[in-house]
């Protein structure tokens, strides 16, 4: 694998309590890449060690090959949930003095900065205060501060928080950009809808611990377990004949309109799903076999839950 960041065996304890607890994992370069976890689990913790702003206290993080160093965070962007503004500045001088403490001269933050601004649709705020932007119009501040500088590795913790549908969907297609343009994005969430439709990978932190990390797509799949559900029409009856020592019924038959029924099962082997869809074509007429694959909430509560 291609990574841009490697955590290696990272643990940090606070009087008495363990924030983070051997935790590993790989980031590939060029992905958007979701830290998951419930409240508490460590999820923060481990953002700021990459940051550099917690010491952790065994463990290493590997950036770009080597031990990151506090000359890297010129090379990473991040953005807090809890949104730093100053409130009496100018919104276009204040983002101007984020821009420079990124290493970037007052012309080229400027320019930049413009750019952004029309982007996303703020440059008439340009003059007026931060202490007057709404929480949604400060989070784009606060998004653009940390893009500016075009780091190679982006972090956002929950960064569609206060947002609207619109807007959302507006910072969702700027993610994707930024990752289409080389940017590898650490994407903190409780948000799995989001999940589903901008990640590659994640991983599930909880209690402190890595339980959980995979592509995105692998890990649904997985988790489905072989569940399918078929529609069909013909005799219930033969429908159960037909898998019967092959794969198991999930729940009840529920009847359609149009005189069709919809039954879901569960095929232990992958070597039985060919065979059984050839036996039901023989009894019943088929409508539709289709992969029953769980959604990442489902997933999520499973993992934290212990039954996944």
């Amino acid at each position: 694998m291609d990574s841009i960041l490697k955590i290696e065996h990272v643990s940090k304890t606070y009087t008495g309590h363990r924030a983070l607890d051997d935790v590993s994992l790989e980031i590939p370069r060029g992905s958007i890449y979701g830290l998951l976890g419930p409240n508490g689990a460590g999820k923060t913790t481990l953002i700021r060690v990459v940051n550099r702003m917690t010491i952790p206290d065994c463990g290493k993080v590997i950036f770009q090959g080597r031990e990151i160093t506090a000359d890297d965070v010129y090379r990473i962007g991040y953005m807090p949930e809890e949104r730093g503004l100053y409130k009496k500045m100018k919104v276009g001088e204040q983002s101007v003095f984020f821009a420079r403490l990124r290493g970037m001269s007052k012309s080229d933050a400027t320019a930049r900065l413009h750019e952004w601004f029309s982007r996303l649709n703020i440059e008439d705020w340009w003059e007026k205060k931060v202490e007057d932007l709404s929480k949604g119009m400060a989070q784009k501040v606060q998004f653009i501060a940390t893009v500016v500088h075009e780091p190679e590795l982006l972090i956002f913790d929950e960064p569609f928080s206060g947002f609207d549908p619109i807007n959302q969907d507006l910072l969702k297609r700027e993610i994707l950009a930024l990752r289409d343009r080389g940017a590898t994005v650490i994407f903190s969430t409780h948000n799995m809808e989001s999940v589903e439709e901008i990640c590659d990978d994640i991983t599930l932190i909880n209690k402190s611990q890595n339980i959980l990390s995979g592509s995105v797509d692998e890990i649904r799949r997985k988790a489905g377990g072989n569940s399918f559900q078929v529609t069909f029409s013909g005799e219930t009856r033969d429908f159960i004949d037909a898998v019967n020592g092959k794969a198991t019924l999930i729940g009840p038959a529920q009847g359609l309109l149009g005189g069709y029924t919809v039954q879901k099962i569960h095929i232990a082997s992958d070597d039985d799903i060919r065979p059984v869809i050839g036996l039901l074509n023989e009894k019943v007429a088929l409508r539709s076999f289709q992969e029953i694959i769980p959604s990442m909430n489902d997933i999520f509560i499973r993992a934290v839950n212990g039954t996944l």
